[in-house]
This record gives C-alpha cells, sequence and structure tokens, in this order.
C-alpha cells in the first residue's frame, strides 16, 4: 500500500491481516525497512490482528526528503498519525524498534489519543533530558570517536556507509553484537582512536547467523544501494532539534501500557540501560530481556518477540489468548 501524507510525503506501507481488526503499527530503526518486521507481520495477522509497517521517510521506498529538518520528531509522529487516518484506525498499538523506538515513545506523549499501548525494542523509553542531546554525547564522550557525533556532519557518514553498502550491511546486521564484559569500544560505536571512519571499526563476521540468509541480507544491500543513507542518517541529525521540539511534554509520562524488549547481547543496553525511563511509564509490563540476541531482536528471535507482543496486544485489546 502507498499513502500520501498532509506533507506530501509518500509512504510505503506493508500490511497483514483484516482492516477491521485491531491495529498494530511497527516502526522500524537504523537502518531497517518496513521488511525488518516479516516475521512479526504475518504472526499478528494470524492472531486476528491488522498489522501495519511503513517503509519510514528516508528509508526504502518511502520519500526521501532533502532538507535535514523534513526528518524532525513532529514529522515522524505526524507520519504515523497519518498512517493511521488513511486506514481508519482512532488507535493503534505502536511496536518501536532502535529509532523507531524512539518515534513511538514521543507518539504516545505527543498524540496519546492515537495510542492504545506502546512496545520499546532495544532502546527504552527515554525521559528528555536537561540539555541537548548532542551535548551531553560532547562531555561523556570528549575527543573519542562516537557514532552518533559522527552522523551530524552532513555528508561524511553518508559516504561512509555508502561506498560499499554490501560491507555496511554484513557489519552492521551480523557483526554488532557484546559479550559480558564488552564495553563500546568493542563494537566499534565508540573508540578512542578520532580519526578513523564508522564502518572500518565495525568487526568483520565469520559469516552470517542462522537468523539471516544471503537472500535477506540482499535484500537489505540492494534497497540502500538504490536509496543511500542519508534520509536515514538524517534522523540523527535532529537529535537537538526533536530536543527543542519536545520541550511541552518535557516529564509526562506515558498513561498506556508498556512493554520493553531487548537483546541481552545488545550494546544499546551499554547505552540506554533498561528500566531507565520506567518512572515515566504509568502501566509499564515490564522489562524482557532475550538470552542470545543482540541489537535485531525481532529478526534474530522472531519466536519469542512474537509470543511477547502476543501477550501484550492481547492484554491491550482484553483479547483472550487462543
Amino acid at each position: 500500500m502507498k499513502l500520501t501524507t498532509d506533507g506530501d510525503i509518500e509512504l510505503q506501507v506493508e500490511e497483514a491481516g483484516d482492516k477491521d481488526a485491531p491495529a498494530v503499527v511497527f516502526s522500524h530503526g537504523w537502518p531497517e525497512l518496513a521488511y525488518s518486521w516479516r516475521h512479526q507481520l504475518p504472526a499478528m495477522a494470524g492472531a486476528g490482528y491488522y498489522a501495519v509497517a511503513p517503509d519510514q521517510r528516508g528509508y526504502g521506498k518511502s520519500s526521501r526528503p532533502e532538507a535535514i529538518d523534513d526528518y524532525n520528531i513532529v514529522h515522524l509522529t505526524d507520519d504515523l498519525v497519518a498512517l493511521l487516518d488513511a486506514v481508519g484506525k482512532e488507535k493503534a498499538v505502536f511496536v518501536g524498534h532502535d529509532w523507531g523506538s524512539m518515534v513511538v515513545s514521543q507518539m504516545a506523549l505527543l498524540h496519546p489519543d492515537r495510542v492504545a499501548g506502546l512496545v520499546n525494542m532495544s532502546v527504552p523509553f527515554l525521559p528528555r533530558g536537561e540539555v541537548p542531546p548532542t551535548t551531553l554525547f560532547r562531555q561523556l564522550f570528549g575527543d573519542t570517536f562516537f557514532y552518533i557525533l559522527y552522523f551530524q556532519e552532513p555528508g561524511v557518514a553518508d559516504a561512509d556507509l555508502g561506498r560499499d553498502p554490501a560491507t555496511t550491511m554484513r557489519r552492521l546486521l551480523a557483526g554488532v553484537k557484546i559479550r559480558e564484559g564488552d564495553t563500546l569500544d568493542a563494537t566499534g560505536l565508540s573508540s578512542p582512536d578520532p580519526n578513523a571512519g564508522f564502518i572500518d571499526r565495525i568487526p568483520e563476521p565469520d559469516g552470517l547467523p542462522d537468523w539471516l540468509s544471503q537472500e535477506e541480507l540482499d535484500f537489505y544491500v540492494a534497497e540502500f544501494t538504490r536509496t543511500g543513507y542519508t534520509g536515514g542518517v538524517n534522523w540523527y541529525r535532529n537529535f537537538d532539534r526533536n530536543w527543542e521540539l519536545t520541550a511541552a511534554v518535557a516529564g509526562a509520562k506515558v498513561a498506556v501500557p508498556s512493554l520493553y524488549i531487548a537483546g541481552k547481547q545488545d550494546p544499546v543496553v551499554l547505552m540506554s540501560p533498561p528500566g531507565v525511563g520506567d518512572a515515566f511509564l504509568s502501566d509499564h509490563k515490564g522489562n524482557l530481556m532475550i538470552d542470545d540476541a543482540g541489537h535485531w531482536v525481532q529478526q534474530e528471535k522472531p519466536a519469542e518477540v512474537n509470543a511477547a507482543l502476543l501477550d501484550f496486544v492481547n492484554d491491550v485489546y482484553a483479547k483472550p489468548a487462543s
């Protein structure tokens, strides 16, 4: 399905299930696509729900506007509102992974009347800080390399990531996983060496993990070869702008039921520990950490993730398990 938002952004949307059923909306992260939810959409549809997942702006077959400001949090959440309107739904359970988790978190604050439940994956709900995010990152990392700061300069990370999309996607999808005792340096996300680019820091995997086939990897490679990475990286270039735009909801709590899911070997848990925002979640159902899973938890462990999602969605919609 293709839809056009009020801002003339075209979104390519994958859908599954009965359109009259309660809705579950999936918001992907970086560098992902609606395809990242290929295991979840049929599971939700099979359980009697209407599941939808857009290629979000900047990604895949959706629009990729040029202006960096076009990727701020107001536009990103407005896209999800437009998606609900297009499919005729007042509310949905929103499930977000990575950057998508941050978007659905703000969806629950900026558009609470459209959200029935909130699931954060990999990135927990993060309350608004006291200073702009890049200021905090510079305080924490100083002159050392940190990938989010590296992403701020237009054109630099874009070229690094796009030089060889096959290497970029292979290393990011198959090579980013922590072991006990690891720091961010081991993942390539941070490093005392300020000189290398980003992809050169990411470990080359021995081979593809059993959850990622060559065909699935090739799908990502083909899409990012065609689109480049600028759209997705522009989301990072709005961290401070998003902080400014969300001043009105500083300190606000999420009123709807919420759940957090992550892999135990996800490097993001080193940056944003589970539970960091639990005090701002009024009806939190818990933090589920899945064994032997890294950052791409919904693709790595679909059975475990789907079971947890179905339990949560059934509870939100007061539907007995089948």
